[in-house]
């Protein structure tokens, strides 16, 4: 299909699906249109490509069963990557970002350069040119001007034994946004720019960088720049080493008041994560050019390397903490947020090994990092956390507070089961839980969320 083609049908199929309609199984579909159509255009499918079919199916389907914030972002990166792989499969995935938001903006005016994707075509048949012009064209005046008077005159409407039964503004304004979407998805560009930033962005290094040394600093030379390296290291190790003594003392062996032991908890942990940042930011500092290359440079990457050792013992101290704060408090969705982002620092600080040991770039971390960040929002987004926390809790009989328990999502059976044992007042859960079940429900099937269709209405 041509792009006009494509852009007028999914506007059409988008106006279709959300007319009248809450988001829910409808974005599912949608999806799977802008899926299917994508596959079926694109001639050259890589390794990355076919990858980001299969996360936009399962993201499709987690939004189709959950319809939350999370699997809706997990599924518009995904759509976002696919056609930035289908259209600049040899661009750095880590632009796409700035590439799409470039496209949004730019899709407000456009569409009003017609010749960037609606294509000139010349008619030669008489017949046809009669069909268009003594039919299809006062056709659409004939309705447009029908609709307009029906709605000025009930009289009008009644000559012709006809009423309409449409909301002319909503079905307008979800067409038009269907419009803007499908217009930005299909009539893509990728800004000239954006091809010598891909040189910028590449995991190895060019030959020269491997003769060449530029200083950071223009009064330092190569050997000076090294000994600074060095003697900052072994400052920094030094200094970690205490820290990570002192850090320990407090979090296993001084006594805290419990009231004041989550405060200090997340502040540890941000303390960490910040740490962790800086300690990576210094080795990108060192490791940018040709000290990578530098038969000299032994000594820096030694101590380079015991610098990331020593924070991830930071990394697996914090992990510890928090599994300790778990098993005396319950789980919460803050306490799993903290074990995701240890985890990417653990991740970060790995690839920052790995950078040094086969002398990639800087930007190879970001652009490593940047499809670990997508895998976490789709771990996020695919897996059922809410009910995880609730019958973890309850097992161990830690965290269950009701008014906590109906603040999770996604986790109404165990809810009542455990409401139900316990006696407990209903009131916690009937006025916003039940009723959230009970609307999704009742709607419409392209609006519902199917979590909510497996859970059994509840019995008076």
């Amino acid at each position: 299909m041509k792009k006009h083609q494509l852009i007028l049908t999914t506007t059409a199929l988008f106006t279709f699906l959300f007319y009248n309609e809450d988001m829910g199984t409808n974005v599912f579909f949608f999806a799977l249109a802008l899926l299917f159509f994508t596959v079926k255009q694109t001639n050259q499918k890589t390794k990355l490509f076919k990858w980001f079919i299969g996360t936009t199916i399962l993201s499709a389907m987690s939004f189709a069963w959950y319809g939350d914030i999370a699997s809706f972002f997990a599924l518009a990166f995904s759509l976002i990557f696919l056609q930035f792989q289908s259209i600049d499969p040899q661009l750095k995935l880590i632009q796409s970002i700035g590439v799409v938001a470039i496209n949004m903006v730019t899709s407000v005016g456009r569409p009003f350069i017609t010749s960037q994707w609606v294509p000139k075509t010349k008619i030669d048949n008489d017949g046809i040119k009669k069909i268009i012009a003594y039919i299809l064209i006062p056709s659409i005046f004939i309705v447009l001007f029908f609709v307009a008077y029906s709605f000025g005159s009930d009289t009008f409407s009644s000559l012709f034994q006809y009423e309409l039964d449409v909301n002319v503004w909503q079905i307008t304004l979800i067409a038009a946004l269907g419009f803007y979407i499908t217009f930005s998805y299909w009539n893509y560009f990728t800004p000239n720019y954006c091809q010598g930033l891909n040189n910028k962005l590449a995991n190895d290094f060019s030959a020269e960088t491997h003769e060449q040394h530029k200083p950071t600093f223009s009064f330092l030379d190569k050997n000076f720049e090294r000994k600074s390296g060095e003697i900052s290291l072994i400052l920094l190790n030094f200094m970690l080493v205490i820290f990570i003594g002192t850090y320990n003392y407090e979090q296993f062996f001084k006594a805290t008041d419990v009231a004041n032991l989550s405060a200090d908890t997340h502040d540890r942990v941000n303390a960490v994560i910040i740490s962790i940042i800086m300690a990576v930011a210094v080795i990108l500092f060192y490791f940018k050019g040709a000290f990578n290359f530098d038969k000299n440079a032994k000594v820096l990457k030694v101590l380079a390397k015991i610098w990331i050792s020593l924070n991830a013992i930071l990394i697996i101290s914090s992990a510890i903490k928090n599994s300790e704060y778990i098993l005396q408090f319950g789980m919460t969705y803050k306490r799993l947020g903290v074990y995701a982002f240890l985890g990417l620092a653990f991740i970060g600080l790995i690839m920052t090994l790995i950078k040094i040991q086969h002398k990639k770039t800087n930007a190879f971390l970001f652009n490593q990092m940047f499809l670990y960040v997508y895998g976490l929002l789709l771990v996020c987004a695919i897996f059922n956390w809410g009910n995880l926390i609730t019958t973890y809790n309850i097992s161990v009989n830690k965290g269950v507070d009701p008014y906590f328990i109906c603040h999770l999502n996604f986790n109404d059976e165990a809810r009542r089961i455990y409401f139900k044992e316990n006696k407990l007042n209903a009131k916690y859960s009937e006025e916003n839980k039940e009723s959230n079940i009970s609307r999704n429900q009742n709607t419409s099937f392209l609006s519902k969320n199917l979590y909510y269709s497996s859970i059994d209405k509840l019995k008076q």
